[in-house]
């Protein structure tokens, strides 16, 4: 069965479909000179999140896993993700509406609102739904005590063991398991917390040892693990025992899209991680510099050195952080370098000499890539004193988005 591919606009506009043969696998460089006017493109992998999924699953054997779609899928779309996430035994993720667009993708299984329901009314549609939903405070529990329901409901309470977001206390845990337990609209209680150290030095061998002593002969499947703990903390990966995560289901979010939980002490390729999103666009113009030419706003970068740069079709409105300073990563027809000056809302400039014959229409690798020649999300992030995150659910709704 032929494939449409949409020749679309830099604002989304149509403007002619073609069909190719469903074997047909684009490459980066084909979708970048057919798919639009102006050169640039988000490809998300679909086997990379395939493998992310499976890396995760593979740390914790035992467990279930949940795939963590809030924000759109850490932006990068639930419909574009969800083939490459579904043999996820459920998807976690924030809202009614972002439930409604798995279950209206087939999804039959699990769903968890991660942070429950905002209001009463709320309960009606994760009834009909079939959703399952966080409960971390007492107005939360007084909601479910006036929903009229002929299903009970799953829930999973939420402890705060020291992140100080959301949860019960320890101490006021047991209290609020009991009244869950006593109100008909409740079928099974899941227990569950978050960890704020996972990543660092700290770990969590103080916010689990709470957890487990409050939560000392209750029934029910525990969840705690996120990407970090994970990857660092359960048994299987050879944690401490005495400290090692007991989770029934583990909820990696960022790893599943191929960023390091915790870098820079440690990087996706340590983790055996591959990018799920690769932002590439080309070189719309070349600039020859002399010493002390100065390049884009601010004159932020002077040239000590003759020197070649080339304008890419990328800045901070296609959701490249603005404050990456000259020296951010790039790849230039497959070789590293970096930017040189501030970036634009539309542009940016990137340093040539690692490829002397480039030029007007050389491809450049923002973040991602293949096997062999990646820039990592986290360094970029880095970068920008941020974190891989903020890069992702940054994309902007104007750079078209090819799936692999």
């Amino acid at each position: 069965m032929p494939v449409s591919f949409d020749l679309v606009s830099n604002v989304g506009t149509v403007i002619s479909r073609r069909k190719l043969p469903e074997s047909v696998h684009l490459p980066l460089s084909l979708c970048l000179t057919r798919l639009m006017p102006r050169p640039i493109l988000a490809t998300i992998h679909t086997e990379a999140l395939r493998h992310n999924l499976a890396r995760c699953a593979a740390a914790a054997p035992d467990a279930k896993v949940w795939a963590v779609v809030k924000a759109n899928a850490y932006g990068h779309g639930i419909e574009r993700v969800f083939d490459g996430l579904r043999a996820a035994d459920g998807f976690a993720l924030l809202d009614l509406n972002e439930a409604q667009r798995v279950r209206d993708l087939g999804w039959r299984g699990p769903i968890l609102l991660l942070e429950g329901v905002f209001e009463a009314r709320d309960l009606e549609l994760c009834s009909r739904l079939g959703l399952w939903h966080t409960v971390h405070c007492d107005a939360q529990i007084d909601m479910l005590a006036m929903h009229k329901t002929h299903v009970p409901h799953r829930v999973f309470l939420k402890m705060n063991t020291g992140m100080n977001r959301l949860g019960f206390r320890p101490q006021a845990y047991r209290a609020a398991w009991s009244r869950l337990d006593a109100l008909v609209q409740v079928g099974e209680i899941s227990l569950m917390t978050h960890f704020s150290d996972a990543d660092g030095p700290a770990g969590v061998a103080a916010q689990m040892a709470a957890f487990l002593s409050a939560t000392e002969d209750l029934p029910g499947e525990r969840s705690v693990a996120n990407s970090a703990a994970t990857l660092r903390h359960m048994a299987a990966t050879g944690a401490d025992p005495g400290v090692a995560c007991a989770s029934d289901w583990i909820r990696p979010g960022i790893a599943t899209y191929g960023s390091a939980p915790d870098y820079p002490q440690h990087d996706a390729a340590h983790w055996g991680l591959r990018p799920a999103m690769t932002l590439a666009a080309r070189v719309i113009g070349v600039q020859e510099l002399q010493p002390g030419d100065s390049v884009g706003y601010g004159s932020s970068f002077v040239a000590d050195r003759a020197m070649r740069v080339g304008v890419v079709a990328c800045g901070y409105a296609d959701g490249y952080p603005r404050v990456c300073p000259t020296g951010t990563p790039v790849l230039l027809d497959g070789a590293p370098t970096c930017t040189v000056g501030r970036v634009s809302m539309d542009m940016l400039t990137i340093d040539l000499t690692p490829r002397p014959h480039a030029g007007i229409g050389s491809e450049v690798i923002l973040w991602g890539g293949t096997a062999d020649a990646v820039v990592p999300i986290d360094a970029v992030a880095r970068s920008a004193g941020t974190v891989g995150y903020e890069l992702m659910c940054a994309l902007a709704q104007r750079v078209p988005v090819h799936v692999d």
